[in-house]
């Protein structure tokens, strides 16, 4: 009976796993989380501070341009009464520290103040301060007094259109993404059904289980009878695994948006794609030489005896089956990356289905009471992910492996080392897989014999 298959998310990967941060909020839709409203969710983007900064730095540059201009040629006081005092256009630079303190104010009250998402404001302060520079490089003699003639107005020049390009390239578009997966998410929880992706195909788009009959899926499950959810907990964890199981045929429903990152000498493939509230997943794409139910038996369906043969896993634990779906596990990943990063441990939900022409297995982390955090490891948490077992239609005997990886390891580790060492432990996985697959064969001595008779 189906039941084990997330193993991987404690398990096979080392804890190395992806530092998704800042996104582990755990998925149920309904929760308060997303129903804060947007101007509460988080006071200013990171995008936009970043902007905000870069603004500040123009204002920082130009003035420290100006002041070594001053100090240039005479004393600086000198210069001062010379430039500010006796200020005159033709000749002085203090008019283009004045251009990008006018910047710097109305930028910073438009987009930090006010947090504005139109692009009229730097439209404004771009056209003044491009216009301003052309008409003073035109009419002035600046040129002739040193080289900071040419300097300090084409650094204002390119500063500003940088600030224009930055705004309307990365500010506003990243910014509007973010709202859309948010009212996506707003919109999926007041109707209770957790579609997470603003863009994906409704659920009978995808692979339809011939096993159960549309609609009739709360009271029947795979095989009709068996284990039932009964207790409030057990249906939550029910609930849990469909809506990880939704993300996971999301996320393979868009497999045009993945992003390539990087592929070994056995042709597996990780890419990565970005999903609201869980930031970056990874992505395994396989193929292999063996049946899909081959690897279902061994990933799948038995993740507690993966520990024999999965070098990347520690320790698994079944804690509870809670329907003939659905199973709480414990998993221990091993130490990774040399050390650096310690064993994690985990407690995923795991839901099965066995499709026409596909096995899934989609999980994400609970809490079960049997496994409370312990101060021995430190309890890492998994956003929705599992693995996928897709047949061949021509050709029984070859498989595609698909393992869908988001996880948060909650050390202090950089996320860049992480997202590192990630794709490194996928390919490793493969390479214990192929190796237990060839294991679990039949010697192929009788081949070669029978060969050998007919020269």
């Amino acid at each position: 009976m189906p039941g084990g298959g997330f193993r991987e998310l404690g398990g096979s990967l080392p804890a190395i796993a992806s530092l998704n941060t800042s996104y582990s909020t755990s998925l149920s839709l309904p929760s308060p989380y997303l129903l804060i409203p947007p101007a509460e969710r988080k006071a200013i983007s990171d995008v936009r501070r970043t902007f905000c900064l870069f603004v500040t730095f123009d204002l920082l540059f130009i003035s420290l341009l100006w002041i070594i201009e001053l100090n240039i040629s005479s004393s600086i006081w000198d210069r001062l009464k010379y430039e500010v005092v006796l200020y005159d256009y033709k000749s002085s630079f203090f008019d283009i520290l004045l251009l990008a303190l006018f910047r710097f104010l109305c930028l910073q009250v438009g987009y930090a103040a006010f947090r504005l998402k139109h692009w009229w404001v730097i439209a404004v302060t771009t056209l003044v301060t491009s216009v301003f520079l052309v008409v003073k490089v035109i009419v002035s003699s600046l040129l002739s007094q040193n080289v900071f003639g040419y300097v300090i107005p084409i650094t204002s020049f390119v500063v500003a259109w940088l600030e224009t390009w930055f705004l309307d390239f990365k500010v506003l578009p990243q910014e509007a993404d973010d709202e859309r997966a948010y009212l996506a998410a707003v919109n999926a929880s007041c109707e209770r059904a957790p579609m997470i992706y603003p863009r994906a195909l409704s659920d009978g788009q995808f692979y339809s289980p011939p096993e159960s009959v549309a609609g009739s899926e709360e009271d029947l499950d795979e095989e009709g009878l068996g284990r039932r959810a009964v207790t409030s907990q057990d249906k939550e964890y029910v609930s849990q695994g469909r809506e990880a199981m939704s993300v996971v045929e999301q996320i393979l429903a868009q497999e045009d948006n993945w992003k390539f990152e990087k592929n070994n000498d056995m042709g597996d493939s990780v890419y990565t794609l970005e999903i609201p509230f869980h930031g970056k997943t990874f992505i395994l794409k396989a193929f292999m030489q063996c049946s899909a139910e081959l690897v279902y038996q061994e990933v799948i369906l038995q993740p507690e005896k993966m520990v024999q043969w999965n070098k990347t896993v520690s320790g698994c634990q079944i804690l509870q089956r809670v329907d003939d779906n659905t199973l709480v596990s414990y998993d221990v990943s091993s130490g990774a990356a040399g050390g650096v990063v310690s064993a994690r441990d985990f407690v995923n939900v795991r839901r099965v289905e066995r499709k026409r022409d596909c096995y899934l297995s989609a999980g994400m982390a609970t809490d079960h009471d049997a496994k409370p955090p312990v101060g021995r490891y430190v309890r890492g948490e998994n956003g929705p992910g599992g693995f996928a077992v897709l047949k061949s239609n021509s050709n029984p005997s070859v498989c595609t492996f698909i393992w869908v990886l988001n996880t948060d390891l909650k050390g202090r580790l950089p996320r860049y080392l992480i997202h590192q060492s990630l794709a490194a432990t996928m390919f490793e996985f493969m390479s214990h897989l192929r190796q237990r697959i060839a294991d679990l064969r039949p010697s192929p001595r009788p081949h070669h014999h029978h060969h050998h008779h007919h020269p």
